[in-house]
């Protein structure tokens, strides 16, 4: 037997990849899959890319969950906290959710809203100490997905003083599996086709997050939806202090990250090219009108931006090389 490990909200998009990543993963043996409306169900009547997978879905309730080395929680907002809560103390636990990433309570409280249920170890890996705190975690919040895609364009300018912590701007543009699978009327189709739409303008709930993960003091966001279901693409833009190099900071930020890619120069980072992988593309520049340093990041919100992060914190948690089981490429066309 391997690392048993289960999944709590699996019938959702992320739910889904975590499943698809751990079904071919060498070391982790996925025992159970729950879900709240699909209990009952076979994974793939919900699923049905993961045909095959010979697995029903159990109800979400911590006996179901009890068992395994290792639970992914993929949650909605809010509902992570108490199922973690109930679960025996040597479960190891990785939360999709965002119950546990912010140590500000006033910050929940302003963005989310209700008790804040404490802060756990933060999930990027490829911030400074980041790894080891993560493999030496019982209990790791796993980053938003707008956050990581920020985050790691923005949290090496600011570290390494190329850029001011003020005045921060981020455009984002999302698929629109970010949403969650829930029943929506404007991610219907019809709605979606041939159109952008900016949302939650000037108060987005991974504003605290990403200025809590890069250090940045003053932060504008505006999250646009986009007509794909799947990817990121986010332009971050800051005033530099000086005449720091963005590119030669990002790189020597990122040599030994397996995961993030600073493209060749000249060349622009695209959704597609990320789909399906762990991966973060990034490309920079220094506009030469207004002098800011412009950083373009995509990631897959469902790979690098949920799913395929926790599998990434998972590994290092259980003393696996962070790559076991991920892939840092797409899938084209």
């Amino acid at each position: 037997m391997g690392i048993r490990v289960a999944v709590a909200g699996a019938s959702g998009y992320a739910g889904g990849e975590l499943l698809r990543l751990l079904a071919g993963h060498p070391e982790f043996d996925l025992i159970a899959a729950t879900a709240h409306s699909s209990a009952g169900r076979p994974v793939a009547a919900v699923h049905p890319q993961l045909a095959g997978l010979d697995l029903v879905f159990g109800a979400t309730d911590p006996t179901a969950l009890a068992d395994a080395d290792l639970v992914f929680l993929a949650l909605p907002h809010g509902q992570s906290a108490a199922l973690a809560a109930a679960l025996p103390d040597p479960v190891k636990v990785v939360d999709l959710g965002a119950d546990h990433r912010l140590r500000d309570a006033d910050a929940w409280a302003r963005y989310y809203g209700g008790a804040h249920a404490g802060a756990w170890t933060y999930g990027l890996p490829e911030l400074p100490g980041q790894r080891a705190a993560i493999a030496a975690a019982q209990r790791v919040a796993s980053t938003g997905c707008y956050a990581v895609a920020t985050t790691l364009a923005l949290a090496p300018l600011i570290a390494a003083g190329a850029v001011f912590p003020t005045d921060v701007v981020v455009v984002a543009a999302s698929g629109t599996s970010g949403a969650g699978r829930a029943a929506k009327a404007h991610l219907l189709g019809s709605e979606v086709m041939g159109d952008l739409s900016p949302y939650k303008v000037g108060a987005h709930q991974h504003v605290p997050e990403i200025k809590q993960a890069t250090g940045a003091t003053s932060l504008s966001f505006t999250p646009v939806l986009a007509p794909m279901p799947r990817g990121i693409l986010a332009t971050v833009t800051a005033v530099p202090t000086g005449d720091a190099d963005p590119r030669e900071v990002l790189a020597a930020a990122y040599a030994d990250a397996p995961f993030v890619h600073l493209l060749p120069e000249g060349a622009w980072p695209h959704t597609a090219a990320t789909a399906g992988s762990n991966s973060c593309h990034l490309q920079a520049a220094v506009d030469v009108d207004s002098g800011r340093v412009i950083v373009v990041s995509a990631v897959d919100n469902l790979g690098k931006g949920a799913a395929g992060q926790a599998v990434q914190n998972a590994n290092l948690m259980f003393d696996l090389p962070e790559t076991t089981g991920l892939s840092g490429f797409g899938v084209a066309p």
